[in-house]
């Protein structure tokens, strides 16, 4: 299996280069997005290939049920460096119907660690919703709850010291909250964007 992967890479590399032969030479010198996409891990999910961009036009973190821990290092890292570093306008926070992250967080079950992971979805869950358990949620009931989390994410990403920095320090970013809809492709606007004005 390992052995196909790479044998896959040769092969793509080669269609690259017979498609534009300076492709992996403009690639190395392309880092340069305007997009910070912070995403959910769900292999169904690649950001460059449902918003339709090449390698290097879009930075990405990915985690479990895209979600903002403020004491998350890895993913405050990322988002300092985008802002910091490189010349990020857009910060999209997307998630997912169908995500399996928040059917669990509300499932009433445990599962390890990924439980503490998930209190922020449970967080939503009790503030927006009378429904406790996963058990009283519809499908549809688990896409409204996805929707609100991922607002609730862009609140939190906006309470960040990092993004309160960067808005008084005059840089013009903002912050989207988007949801796919794994069963047709489409990228959906919540309309919960923040911005620094």
């Amino acid at each position: 299996m390992i052995e196909e992967l790479l044998a896959r890479n040769k092969t793509w590399s080669k269609e690259r280069r017979a498609e534009q032969a300076d492709y992996f030479e403009r690639l190395s010198n392309l880092q340069e997005p305007e997009y910070l996409w912070i995403g959910c891990s769900d292999s169904r999910v690649p950001a460059n290939v449902i918003a339709g961009l090449e390698p290097g036009e879009v930075f990405v973190h990915r985690n479990v049920s895209n979600l903002i821990h403020p004491a998350d290092l890895n993913m405050l890292s990322v988002v300092e460096f985008a802002i910091n570093q490189l010349p990020v306008k857009h910060i999209i926070i997307c998630g997912h119907y169908g995500c399996g992250g928040v059917r669990a967080a509300v499932s009433g079950k445990r599962f390890g660690l990924i439980d503490h992971w998930l209190q922020p979805i449970r967080d939503v869950a009790e503030t927006r919703f009378e429904c406790k358990d996963c058990g009283t949620w519809s499908d549809t009931d688990l896409d409204r709850l996805c929707e609100a989390s991922v607002a609730a994410q862009v609140q939190r990403l906006a309470r960040t010291p990092i993004l309160q920095a960067a808005w008084k320090a005059g840089k013009d970013i903002s912050i989207h909250g988007w949801v796919y809809g794994l069963h047709d492709g489409l990228l959906s606007d919540l309309e919960c964007t923040v911005t620094g004005a």
